[in-house]
Order: structure tokens, then sequence, then C-alpha cells
């Protein structure tokens, strides 16, 4: 399987996570301080890592687009 179709897919199950968890905190599904705390927690953690995969996917990107590059220029 090609890695970048991992990572797409590990990104979608993240995202998902994420929405669920707003969701649940948006309808009310909180009784307690705690649980509160916790799926805020869960919330930074995932935004994190799906900031984190980000930034190295345009990493790659901008390391595929330099090795393109080529010198024509010759010295004299």
């Amino acid at each position: 399987m090609d890695p970048l179709v991992v990572v797409a897919k590990l990104q979608k199950i993240l995202q998902e996570n994420l929405q669920r968890i707003g969701d649940t905190m948006i309808s009310g599904g909180i009784d307690n301080m705690e649980k509160y705390q916790y799926m805020l927690g869960q919330i930074r953690t995932y935004q994190y890592i799906i900031q984190e995969i980000s930034s190295l996917l345009k990493q790659k990107e901008q390391n595929d687009k330099e090795g393109t590059i080529i010198n024509i220029k010759r010295d004299s």
C-alpha cells in the first residue's frame, strides 16, 4: 500500500474522531468538568497531530519540487 494512502486514511480517522468529540461537547454530552477537560485534551492532541502530519507533507512536497531544479548555468 502506498504510504501516502496510509497517511490520508490516518488523517481521515483523526478528523472523524475530532468531529465526533466536538459534536459530543456541543450537544451537551458532558456531565462533569473532568470529562470536559479530558475531551478538550483529546481535541488539542488530535489538532496537533493533524497539523504535524500536514507540515510533514508540505515539507515533502517542497523537497520533491527542489529535486526537479536543474542548474544549466555554465562557468566560462
